[in-house]
């Protein structure tokens, strides 16, 4: 990415900001409701509420009683005898005391907010029609989706209204830098007597009139080329070179002996050609901001009928960089607070942790906040994990790239479902720092899921880098530290709660989850030492396994009851929190819990599925694996020391034909089902010894060299004599053909091939010339014939081969 991208990239975050801070400025004044204050001495609680940190909703003990007073309030029907906060107050001269107090909590339109509120304060149309709540609303409602439009914009468009908000606000600026000139020039003697009678000790006094104006002539003329620059309304030649004259004029014109009442006017004759041109603008702009709404809304609908919504919203998200402008936005909000605490006058001495401690109250004080902290909080665990990642030498890991969303997502859900931002400062203040634990909690379980598959591949692969193996290790020592380390202080310095409990489930869980990656890398690092082959190694993997995954799923039942206790005990006061928190637990007993215990049960079903009919299988003899001497067919292991012989006579280690039944019930070789259930066995008839001795003649099954053929039903013994000769005699005639023809490997195959094309195709023949429909079991027979023809034409081969 070149420097001109990054620059051009931080230039519109930074555009995007704005949009972000008057949203926050009017969740601070609660949407123009009437603002609700944090009582000075809380209301005795039960000892669970106050160890959990939940606070009621702060209301007055006035709109408790009154079961409408909210209603009321919210359609301006309150009366100053009904107001809780002072009694003989008007509601507007309430509302202006409630948000000018919120305002004022340092926060970016603090100072000019409460002046403008003091001033309309002293309207009495005004003051009647604001004490309305729902015209107060509305106009907050109005700018916060204004706001929420602008920041949403293409970066054309955005540039375009930051264009005309600069020229609107340079004309306000304007004029009140005229208002401030020609209030100097009035309090002075006359500037165009003191210019013709050269009174220059006057005129070059540096507490003088001249010296006062300059700053401001110099201000109206380079607003005035700004504005020239800047504006989108016509632009004639002759209005454009003339604009700082025009922003200049009243100071100029101010200095003729003029009549007062005309000296007083000048400001707003000179703004008149600014507003007008501002004015232009708008009318223009209606008609192309309409046309950018129905563009923008063709595009949304084309975009989801074509790629879904899910796509859509994330492809805003990346177009609007949103993490990167919460991160901005909270950034400028803390250095916001830190200079104000700075400056702030006191006596007492600047300490370090209480003002960090205010910092982060007034950090998640809104949901825009909130959002703004989560976004740093996700980057500070992108850089955890990529740490960690660094420390590992692993590049590839798919869980470090999550690791930030997932922690992001976590966090902003914990702030909801507790209520974060309707907490007053201290409780706020614990509960985040209680938020931030569980997180941290969280974050040593995705540390987890990067080393354990590290720790897998090394002792798999028998790596001989010990630095590797180091690492990897002080990562999981870590996982085990951290945790005890925590639940150390945790249980020693507070009583239990269900706060309390749920940190130590997901701590347990954690160094649990870690000893039994820990027990697998050592059970496979000794399986890796072993000159033999290990057949209680799955058994022991098993035991481990199952053993991390039940203390798993009892956590999880022990969680989802801690928050079933917290939904019903002490979440009644927080409906958003509450509702949010019964959306988690029903994913939770979902996933965690009713997915899980029905993958467990499959899991242990097939296991024990697999053992039933591996122990009914016969285990092989010493001789038999000497005449045998090869090697499993599953595995590959050098040498055999024990192994099953399934139905079809084939040679298998009894942990890798285990592993194999969890997936098929067929022998991999001949895919023969190795396993007939009890009903399928009844309804097949016992064969007679003729027949299953002819059966046997005509397929001879070759044991020592593990190619047998596949399963013949008895069945298939009693075809016609004919048929059965023709079929032995084309394979014998493929296999003597093959032995005095073929003299390379490549040639030696293709005659087998066709051998057993040969062998099914008089098979077919048969089946055709029997002029009636054949019977499930002759067709089983059928099937059985043709790859018993492809399995001893294969042996016939290989033998062959080991002749030449």
């Amino acid at each position: 990415m070149s420097m001109r991208t990054k620059v051009l990239g931080l230039v519109d975050v930074m555009m995007r900001v704005p949009p972000v801070l008057v949203i926050d400025e009017i969740l601070k004044i609660g949407m123009g409701l009437p603002t609700r204050f944090y009582p000075e001495t809380n209301p005795p609680q039960s000892p669970v509420a106050e160890d959990v940190g939940f606070l009621a909703d702060a209301d007055t003990p006035g709109a408790a009683a009154d079961a409408f007073a909210a209603l009321k309030a919210f359609f301006g029907l309150s009366d100053a005898a009904q107001s809780p906060v002072i009694p003989t107050a008007s509601p507007l001269e309430q509302s202006i005391d409630n948000a000018s107090k919120s305002a004022m909590k340092d926060g970016m339109l603090s100072t000019g907010f409460n002046m403008l509120m003091t001033e309309l304060s002293h309207d009495e149309t005004l003051s009647d029609v604001l004490s309305i709540t729902t015209v107060k609303f509305m106009i907050c409602l109005f700018g916060f989706l204004s706001a929420a439009c602008i920041f949403m914009l293409w970066t054309r468009h955005l540039v375009m209204v930051y264009m005309f908000l600069t020229s609107l606000g340079l004309t306000f600026l304007s004029y009140w830098s005229n208002v401030s000139a020609l209030a100097l020039m009035e309090r002075s003697p006359c500037i165009l007597e003191d210019l013709i009678s050269l009174k220059t000790t006057r005129l070059l006094d540096s507490g003088g009139v001249i010296m006062s104006l300059a700053p401001h002539v110099m201000a109206q003329w380079f607003m005035g080329m700004l504005f020239a620059y800047i504006h989108l309304g016509p632009r004639y030649e002759l209005l454009q070179k003339s604009m700082p004259i025009i922003f200049t004029s009243p100071i100029l014109v101010a200095m003729l002996p003029l009549p007062p009442h005309v000296v007083e006017h000048l400001p707003v004759i000179a703004g008149t050609t600014p507003i007008i041109l501002t004015l232009v603008t708008m009318v223009y702009s209606s008609m192309e901001a309409s046309r950018t709404v129905y563009n923008g809304y063709q595009y949304v609908m084309n975009f989801v009928t074509n790629f879904g919504l899910s796509a859509l919203i994330e492809n805003e998200w990346q177009r609007l960089n949103v993490p990167n402008v919460l991160r901005v936005f909270w950034t400028i909000r803390i250095i916001q607070g830190g200079y104000a605490l700075a400056v702030a006058d006191s006596n007492e001495p600047f300490q370090l942790f209480p003002a960090i401690e205010k910092l982060l109250v007034d950090g998640c004080e809104t949901l825009t906040a909130v959002l703004g902290m989560t976004g740093v909080i996700s980057m500070i665990c992108h850089y955890i994990g990529r740490g960690f990642q660094w420390f590992l030498m692993t590049y590839d890991n798919d869980e470090e790239k999550s690791l930030g969303t997932v922690s992001a997502v976590l966090f902003y859900i914990l702030a909801l479902q507790t209520g974060l931002t309707s907490l007053s400062p201290e409780k706020r203040f614990v509960r985040l720092c209680r938020n931030l634990c569980l997180l941290m909690t969280a974050l040593l379980h995705f540390l987890h899921n990067i080393v354990s598959p590290i720790l897998m591949s090394l002792s798999a692969a028998r790596n001989p880098s010990r630095k590797r193996h180091v690492r990897a290790l002080t990562v999981c020592a870590f996982l085990i530290v951290t945790p005890v380390s925590l639940l150390y202080y945790l249980w020693l310095q507070r009583s239990i709660s269900t706060w309390l409990l749920a940190v130590t489930a997901f701590s347990v869980e954690v160094i649990v989850k870690v000893l039994v990656s820990l027990a697998t890398y050592t059970l496979f690092l000794v399986d890796a030492r072993r000159q033999f082959f290990w057949e209680k190694l799955d058994d022991y993997l098993y035991y481990v396994r199952a053993f991390g995954n039940s203390v798993e799923f009892c956590f999880g039942i022990l969680l989802f009851i801690n928050g079933a206790w917290i939904l019903i005990f002490e979440s009644a006061q927080n409906a958003t929190g509450g509702a949010i928190r019964a959306i988690m637990m029903c994913i939770h007993a979902y996933f965690n819990i009713w997915c899980e215990a029905r993958a467990g049960w499959s899991v242990f079903m097939k296991r024990r599925s697999a053992v039933h009919k591996i122990s009914s299988l016969p285990e092989a003899t010493p001789a038999q694996l000497q005449a045998f001497d090869d090697v499993c067919a599953i595995c590959y292991q050098v040498e055999m020391y024990s192994a099953k012989i399934t139905r079809c006579r084939h040679f298998f280690h009894g942990v890798c034909l285990r592993k194999w039944l969890y997936v098929q019930d067929r022998c991999p070789l001949c895919h023969e089902i190795m396993m007939y259930t009890e009903k399928a066995e009844e309804n097949v008839p016992e064969p007679e010894p003729a027949e299953a001795e002819q059966a046997e003649y005509l397929y001879p099954r070759d044991d020592a060299n593990n190619a047998g053929a596949t399963g013949r039903l008895p069945e298939r013994a009693i075809a016609a004599d004919a048929t059965e000769a023709s079929t032995a005699a084309s394979t014998s005639n493929a296999a003597t053909e093959s032995a005095a023809v073929i003299s390379e490997a490549a040639a030696a195959a293709a005659e087998a091939r066709s051998a057993s094309v040969s062998a099914s195709s008089s098979n077919a023949s048969f089946i055709t010339a029997s002029n009636q429909p054949p019977t499930p079991s002759a067709t089983s027979a059928a099937a059985a014939v043709a790859t018993a023809a492809a399995s001893n034409t294969t042996h016939i081969f290989r033998v062959i081969q080991e002749q030449e």
